[in-house]
C-alpha cells in the first residue's frame, strides 16, 4: 500500500477533530460549554472558541429580548366582575449558567412555560386586588408595571429578566356582556330619571315663585288702584262740594240734568211717575228754576 492510503484518512480525521473543537459565538447568542452535562465555561462575548472534541458540547441560548404572548385568562377583581385579560411579556436571558441550572435540558421552551405560569399568577394577584374600573381606566399601565416587578422578582431565579409586561386587552366574558349592558342601561335610566325629577322640582320652584310674584304684583296693583280711586273720589267730592257751595241753584240744575240723561235713555221710552213729582221741576219751569 502507498503512504497516501494512510495519510488521507488521517488528514480527514485531523481536520474533523479540529473542526469539532472550534465553535463560534455571534452577537445574538450566549453559549455554555458542557462536559458530561456539567457546565465547564460560559461564552458571552462574540468570537471564536475551542472545546474538547467528543467530550465537550456547546449549548447556545438567544441573547436578544424575546417576546411571549400569554393566553387570555379570566381574572376576578374586587367588585366580582370577571374580566378576560390578554397580555404579553418581553424577557431576556441574563444569566445563562443560572438559566441552565434552572431549566436543565428543557431549554427555552421549558422556560417559556415557567414564565407563563409566573405571569398568569401575578396577573391574577395584581388585578384581583383592584376594581374593574381601575383595570379599565388609565391606571392599566401602572398595574402592568406592578405585574412586571412581581414577575421579575420570581423570574430572577431562572436567570431571566422580565423587561416589560403589557395588558393588551381587558374585556368582559361573552356570557357577562348582556348582563353588563343591561346594568349599564338601568344605571343610565336611573340617572335620567333623577335628572328629570330634579328638573321637575326646579320647574315647580320656578312656577311657585312666578305665581307668588304674580299674586304680589296684582295685589300691589289693586292696592295702588284703590288708593288712586279713593283719591279721585275724594277729589271729585271736593269739587262737587266746592261747586255746591259756590252756586247751590246751578249745582241742583246740573244734578237734575245728569239724572235726566241717565233716566231718559234711547231704549227707555216708558216712565211711570206721579204728575206732581219733583223730578221734572226744571222741565216745567220756563225760567229754568224749580216750580214753586
Amino acid at each position: 500500500m502507498s503512504r497516501s492510503t494512510y495519510l488521507l484518512p488521517l488528514a480527514v480525521l485531523i481536520v474533523a477533530t479540529i473542526l469539532s473543537s472550534v465553535f463560534i459565538v455571534d452577537e445574538r447568542n450566549k453559549a455554555l460549554v458542557l462536559q458530561f452535562g456539567q457546565i465547564r465555561s460560559v461564552r458571552e462575548d462574540p468570537g471564536l472558541y475551542f472545546k474538547l472534541p467528543l467530550i465537550q458540547e456547546v449549548v447556545r441560548y438567544d441573547d436578544r429580548i424575546l417576546g411571549r404572548d400569554i393566553d387570555p385568562l379570566e381574572v376576578t377583581p374586587l367588585d366580582d366582575r370577571r374580566l378576560v385579560v390578554d397580555a404579553f411579556a418581553r424577557y431576556r436571558i441574563t444569566d445563562v449558567r443560572q438559566f441552565r441550572q434552572a431549566v436543565g435540558a428543557g431549554g427555552e421552551s421549558f422556560a417559556e412555560s415557567r414564565i407563563d405560569t409566573i405571569l398568569r399568577a401575578q396577573i391574577r394577584e395584581v388585578l384581583g386586588s383592584v376594581t374593574s374600573s381601575e383595570i379599565l381606566s388609565a391606571d392599566r399601565a401602572a398595574l402592568a408595571n406592578r405585574v412586571r416587578i412581581a414577575a421579575r422578582n420570581e423570574a430572577r431565579a431562572l436567570g431571566i429578566d422580565v423587561v416589560d409586561v403589557r395588558l393588551r386587552r381587558t374585556d368582559l366574558p361573552v356570557q357577562n356582556l348582556d348582563a353588563t349592558f343591561a346594568r349599564m342601561r338601568a344605571e343610565r335610566q336611573r340617572e335620567a330619571a333623577d335628572e328629570v325629577a330634579r328638573g321637575n322640582e326646579a320647574a315647580q320652584r320656578v312656577r311657585a315663585q312666578a305665581d307668588r310674584t304674580v299674586v304680589e304684583l296684582v295685589s300691589d296693583a289693586r292696592r295702588q288702584a284703590d288708593i288712586a280711586r279713593g283719591e279721585a273720589d275724594a277729589e271729585r267730592n271736593a269739587v262737587f262740594a266746592a261747586a255746591f257751595g259756590a252756586d247751590e241753584e246751578f249745582f241742583e240744575f246740573y244734578r237734575s240734568l245728569a239724572a235726566y240723561r241717565a233716566a231718559l235713555l234711547g231704549g227707555n221710552s216708558t216712565m211711570v211717575i206721579s204728575p206732581d213729582s219733583e223730578f221734572f221741576n226744571y222741565l216745567k219751569s220756563a225760567t229754568g228754576k224749580p216750580a214753586p
